[in-house]
């Protein structure tokens, strides 16, 4: 059996075995040592690289979007305010103008909400099997009703077939235990009325109101029937078939809540003003310049070398000499100077927001925003320019656009990450090779150190044995 390599010297020999096999066996392994060590930094440091390039442009993305808020845009143009919010509400799109309105609200739009005859045996009463028909506005809904129903399955079989239509049905149990089918709908408007026929017992005339007391018999409206919303616009009628006002007045949306107090047995106005909301986009404008110049010194950092400890050599970044990056800042600054939405602006230089040309951040000219912002019917060009006309051709919806094919799923960051991925295991794998030849190597080596210092061993005790002999044989002819 081969000998392990000892710390000592051989015993045949005298040699280090164990310090001359360790030094063939780091000579042998150093070159692809080296190699694996600076594929597996590299590889971290890009994979490093793609994790923080991914998070940058995740918050990138996520500035876009609360700057483009649908419900509450960042860039609009006007502000609309009213001093009566728990009755009406109002905003502004990018085509308002300037000024106070005065607003009443007459009453609310109202839907269809119908009661069926009542039933003595409640919620359990039997219903006959067919075709229900509820009918709205010209349009009939038919619902199955099967073999066996009860005024709780029928109820059932309504709202699970009638939901996505805006009808709803429940049960409702006076003190005498008889029950009614009501059904209600979230349209709005005069002509909206329900009407039901189909089922015996569920013929219901929604244009026919019970009244206070309707007897057991009865059926039809509960309370008022379906109605328009009707207001006052500066003491002009307006009626609307839902609660959301929109194109009474140019470039604004009323949404109504209440009817209008009554004061004196009339009821108040509440007042509606637009402004023109020129602190709000100097601040989301602010807030952009400084989103996309995070993200420009992010990409800048994870691609430029720097120089190491003593200024001399560079040490790489996770991107350098790599395309992706420029590419990407590519389709980026794109952006800023495509016209999208078009219009009287156009582009963010026109508002003073310019590129420095020695650090690439973009720069704010205070004067000229001012300027721009002080001209009448600008803040709604503005709101145009960053918005769009649609969902796609405003600035924040492109901006969004160009680095979604980088950040989505299975796009070119996920691609690269993956890539990446497969070359750490490739490395991990090179490594593992490499530990097994390092293993085999010293065990060969230290073999045949071990064998070569047992034959030392066995020449220098034949060589012991033929000098004892010669020096004892020259012993006996001296002594004759």
């Amino acid at each position: 059996m081969a000998s392990p390599i000892l710390p000592g010297s051989g015993l045949g020999s005298g040699l280090d075995i164990g310090a001359i096999v360790t030094a063939l066996v780091n000579a042998d392994k150093a070159p692809k040592q080296t190699q694996i060590d600076n594929q597996t930094k590299t590889n971290s440091l890009k994979i490093s690289g793609v994790g923080s390039l991914k998070s940058a442009l995740a918050a990138f993305q996520k500035s876009m979007n609360d700057l483009n808020n649908a419900t509450s845009p960042a860039f609009a143009g006007y502000t609309a305010t009213s001093d009566s919010p728990s009755v009406i509400g109002a905003t502004s799109n990018s085509t308002a103008v300037p000024g106070t309105y005065n607003v009443v609200v007459k009453n609310l739009a109202t839907g269809s909400k119908v009661a069926s005859a009542a039933f003595a045996g409640g919620a359990a009463s039997a219903i006959p099997s067919g075709t229900l028909k509820i009918s709205q506005n010209g349009t009939d809904y038919n619902v199955t009703i099967p073999a066996n129903a009860t005024l709780q399955s029928t109820r059932d079989a309504i709202n699970t077939a009638q939901a996505s239509n805006g009808i709803s049905a429940n049960i409702v149990t006076d003190s005498s235990g008889a029950s009614r089918l009501v059904l209600s709908s979230s349209k709005t408007g005069a002509g909206m009325d329900l009407k039901v026929s189909g089922i015996a017992g569920l013929e219901i005339d929604g244009t026919q109101k019970m009244g206070t007391n309707p007897a057991a018999g009865t059926a039809g409206a509960v309370g008022e029937l379906a109605m328009d919303a009707l207001l006052t616009i500066d003491g002009l009628p307006v009626t609307s078939k839902t609660n959301t006002v929109t194109g009474a007045i140019s470039g604004m949306t009323l949404n109504l809540t209440a009817a209008s107090p009554t004061v004196n047995g009339a009821q108040t106005a509440s007042v509606i003003s637009v402004a023109t909301n020129t602190t709000g986009i100097q601040t989301s404008l602010q807030t952009f310049v400084d989103s996309y110049n995070t993200l420009k010194k992010t990409i800048d950092t994870l691609s430029k070398a720097t120089p190491d400890a003593d200024g001399k050599l560079t040490v790489s970044a996770a991107f350098t000499g790599d395309s992706l990056p420029r590419s990407l800042m590519a389709d980026i600054r794109e952006q800023l100077t495509d016209t999208g939405a078009g219009g009287q602006l156009a582009v963010l230089s026109q508002l003073g927001v310019m590129t420095d040309s020695q650090t690439g951040l973009l720069t704010i000219n205070s004067s000229t925003l001012n300027q721009r912002l002080a001209t009448p019917g600008m803040a709604g060009q503005v709101q145009q320019m960053f918005s769009g006309t649609d969902a796609k051709n405003g600035l924040l919806a492109r901006m969004n656009a160009a680095v979604d094919p980088y950040v989505k799923t299975g796009g070119l960051l996920d691609q690269r990450s993956s890539n990446l991925t497969n070359l750490a295991s490739n490395v991990q794998k090179q490594q593992a090779a490499l530990d097994l030849h390092v293993t085999n190597l010293t065990a060969t080596l230290t073999a045949k150190y071990n064998a070569m210092d047992l034959l030392v061993g066995q020449m220098k005790a034949t060589a012991s044995n033929i000098t004892s002999f010669f020096s004892s044989l020259n012993a006996q002819q001296s002594a004759k």
